[in-house]
């Protein structure tokens, strides 16, 4: 009899009684962002836009909204954060931060630079913490609590840069895990600091047998690799016949459901899918209780404080940073099924920050949402008004009718003879075979019956569509090619004309 399951199952149940609170979320919220305004108050640019005066407000968050701007990380970045990186203390919070998050950039690109506060570090931490409290909502049996947990993310070996440590923000966490964790915790230290993804994830296939592994946790591509790589190190049938008590898998960074024909194939056994949102910026949401959705709770406790930007093109420019004027929400304002930009203010200075994704209410009293695309991914460039939900549910639409999978897939208009059209390049598992006219054909006849905009762009100015049928392992060839293998890393959605030519260029130099 697993005894010791059942004692930490048990001690699970009564932590998650105690982890509920009887506040609403409106509540909780409005305390975070007094709570956040206090504390930055003696900062730089908590003096520069008077937070004192703010807090003297009744009406808090409209003082606080009026007041503080909406931010993108270049102007944060050029304005504020560019001091802290060259050392300078209490900036936009106090101290200073011993982690830098990198994000892992577009093509090209130089990554973003986070600040991660102590109190970020303890934030993540404590979401962390209720996310595993919350396993006691779904029906797992005892010696699920015995088991070892698989943590896939960016190398623990973080740069020392000026005084603090840089790296992605899976591997800052990693490198931070509590003592109590460490006996759960696999790959374990060593494996976690290879820098080379690849010699990490073989190191992980040829440890696998010796390890007992009941969940698992990362971004769903790279997630899906590992599994593979483990299956053919040791020619097996799937991952079960080296970690029979596999259960759950923390999916996490985009959508999981085109991904989920390929896990069912690496199976044997269902999994529980559950779906994590941890930002560079902090751990947003997570999926507290069993729902068909996937839908997660927003972090209403742990140091970020939420506004919501209708997703609306007006509200926008074209890199997807929000105007100075964009209308921001509270949750007492959102409503279910309408889609929004998150803006963010967090314990590690970040203040009315545009995180750059785009979320839709499934449950407003619950303060559950869903992860629907990226603010700067969305497709307009003839009116088309073609968002990254929209896409993948064309694409689950198009996988259903042709019996095939694909798990990543960019496009982007393009223009040809003059005229503009959307090029989409479909990334197929290696055993899905289909025929492009048809494909083709078919897409652009989902997304005009799924889109009254793309519907009326076609009868206008965006003259076709052009379907490329590769791999999906060619996507993440082209990443591992610009050093954006593994981590926090995901297949852009959308690119521009000229990364579509670099990627063209490259697929066909192979």
């Amino acid at each position: 009899m697993p005894l010791l399951g059942k004692i930490i199952k048990k001690a699970i149940d009564i932590g998650g009684q105690f982890a509920e609170s009887d506040k609403s979320p409106a509540a909780l919220q409005h305390e975070v962002l007094r709570e956040l305004l206090e504390k930055a108050r003696s900062t730089a640019f908590g003096k520069h836009y008077h937070f004192d005066k703010i807090l003297s407000e009744n009406e808090l968050k409209k003082a606080f909204s009026k007041e503080v701007p909406a931010f993108d990380y270049h102007v944060m970045h050029d304005k504020w954060w560019s001091r802290t990186l060259e050392g300078e203390e209490d900036v936009s919070w106090p101290g200073k931060p011993e982690y830098f998050a990198l994000s892992s950039g577009t093509t090209g690109s130089e990554s973003k630079r986070i600040p991660v506060s102590s109190a970020m570090i303890e934030s993540i931490r404590e979401t962390g913490l209720k996310q595993i409290l919350s396993l006691s909502e779904h029906d797992l049996p005892d010696q699920f609590f015995e088991k070892q947990i698989l943590m896939l993310g960016s190398s623990t070996d973080l740069e020392e840069v000026n005084g603090h440590y840089e790296g992605e923000i899976s591997g800052i966490s990693a490198s931070n895990i509590p003592f109590w964790f460490q006996g759960y915790y696999k790959p374990g230290e060593e494996i976690a600091s290879i820098d080379d993804w690849d010699e990490r994830v073989l190191a992980i296939a040829k440890k696998a047998p010796d390890w007992d592994i009941g969940a698992i946790s990362g971004i769903p591509s790279w997630i899906e690799l590992m599994l593979q790589k483990v299956v053919d190190y040791h020619q097996t049938d799937t991952i079960h016949d080296i970690w029979p008590n596999l259960m759950v898998y923390n999916s996490g960074g985009v959508a999981f459901d085109p991904y989920r024909a390929s896990f069912d194939k690496l199976t044997s056994k269902p999994l529980l899918y559950l779906d994590t949102y941890l930002a560079s910026e902090g751990f947003v949401a997570y999926q507290s209780r069993p729902n068909e959705n996937m839908a997660m709770q927003l972090s209403l406790q742990s140091g970020i404080y939420f506004e919501f930007i209708p997703f609306k093109e007006e509200y926008f420019n074209e890199d997807g940073s929000p105007i100075p004027d964009a209308p921001a929400l509270t949750l007492e304002e959102v409503q279910p099924d309408e889609e929004y930009a998150l803006l963010i203010s967090t314990v590690s200075g970040a203040w009315r920050y545009s995180i750059g994704d785009t979320i839709r209410f499934i449950d407003v009293e619950r303060a559950e949402i869903k992860i629907t695309g990226r603010t700067k991914h969305f497709l307009n460039v003839v009116g088309s008004q073609l968002s990254v939900a929209k896409m993948n549910e064309a694409i689950q639409e198009l996988e259903g009718k042709f019996g095939i999978q694909v798990p990543e897939f960019t496009v982007g208009a393009v223009k040809r003879e003059g005229e503009f059209i959307h090029q989409w390049f479909l990334g197929l598992s290696d055993d899905s075979q289909a025929e492009e006219l048809k494909v083709k054909e078919s897409l652009d006849d989902i997304l005009k019956a799924r889109n009254k905009n793309y519907k009326v762009a076609r009868s206008k100015s965006l003259k076709g569509i052009e379907v490329n049928l590769i791999k999906a392992s060619d996507f993440h060839d082209w990443n591992a090619r610009n050093k954006k293998k593994g981590g926090q890393v995901k297949t852009p959605r959308m690119m521009k004309e000229e990364s579509l030519q670099e990627f063209e260029s490259y697929l066909k130099s192979k």
